[in-house]
């Protein structure tokens, strides 16, 4: 079973994932994509997140899997925004 203290830090760490990718997104929609390497390494720490989010889903709880998958959704949203971004 996952720890309390475990899901809290991986929450905390995806909040941050997904915080540096909303500002990539914000940042390439103004500079019209000169920022690539960083774009592609926040989609990348976006597909990171969700894998490492699904494998802890296993070992978690009821309660904890409900947080898990909120938080799986927003990592989609900001995946799915950046992806429809890149033209």
């Amino acid at each position: 079973m996952a720890t309390r203290e475990s899901v809290e830090q991986f929450i905390q760490k995806c909040e941050d994932t997904i915080q540096y990718a909303q500002d990539q997104y914000k940042e390439s929609s103004l500079q019209e994509h000169y920022n690539n390497d960083d774009y592609t390494d926040a989609l990348k720490g976006l597909e990171e997140a969700y894998h490492d989010l699904a494998h802890l889903a296993h070992s978690a709880n009821a309660q904890q899997r409900e947080q898990l998958h909120r938080l799986r959704l927003r990592l989609q949203d900001q995946q799915s925004a950046m992806i429809l971004q890149e033209r």
